[in-house]
């Protein structure tokens, strides 16, 4: 029998990655704004913390994913809407690996020490350089507006087919409710 939703699992870390990504992008951009001092400091070790975490849940999608499957494209889709769903699903995949390293790596550059909500240090991914971090954290910057402009999209669509087209495909990612 085919499965026609997301498992408990990758529902539960799909919304907790969804709630996270809510949070630490406008922070991102925000903190950039702020005085420097604690408040700005402390941001940015929450930033770099919360930005860890996602790395983390979306090796734990991929995980997820590649040990339980996932159902097959909804049937009613049409072709068009088939390869956009596919080709934003993998490239908001590879984006959340790649934001969060290269964040990390910018950050090694400029040289700061990481530290993951106070708990341990992650080591260096790049060597120090001006240079390299000024590349490093622009190419973060981009690739988080890339992950904005691709939510805009997911989130439209959902809401597309759970309020126009009412087909159900908005239902295989929410939570089961109890009849």
């Amino acid at each position: 029998m085919k499965r026609l939703e997301y498992s408990a699992t990758s529902k539960l870390l799909h919304w907790l990655t969804a709630l996270i990504i809510f949070g630490v992008l406008p922070a991102g951009f925000i903190l950039e704004d702020l005085p420097e001092g604690p408040i700005q400091n402390l941001g940015y070790d929450l930033h770099r913390s919360f930005g860890f975490l996602i790395l983390l849940l979306a090796a734990a999608r991929l995980a997820v994913r590649k040990m339980s499957g996932a159902p097959e494209a909804y049937a009613g889709l049409t072709p068009f809407e088939r390869r956009v769903s596919t080709a934003t699903h993998h490239t908001l995949y590879m984006l959340l690996v790649l934001t969060p390293l290269l964040g990390w790596a910018a950050t090694s550059a400029f040289p700061v020490k990481i530290s993951i909500f106070w708990l341990f240090e992650l080591p260096p991914l790049a060597p120090q350089s001006e240079a390299l971090s000024k590349v490093l954290f622009k190419m973060h910057a981009i690739s988080a507006i890339a992950i904005v402009v691709l939510l805009v999209g997911h989130v439209g669509a959902a809401l597309w087919h759970r309020l126009v087209k009412h087909d159900g495909v908005m239902e295989r990612m929410l939570p089961a409710r109890k009849s």
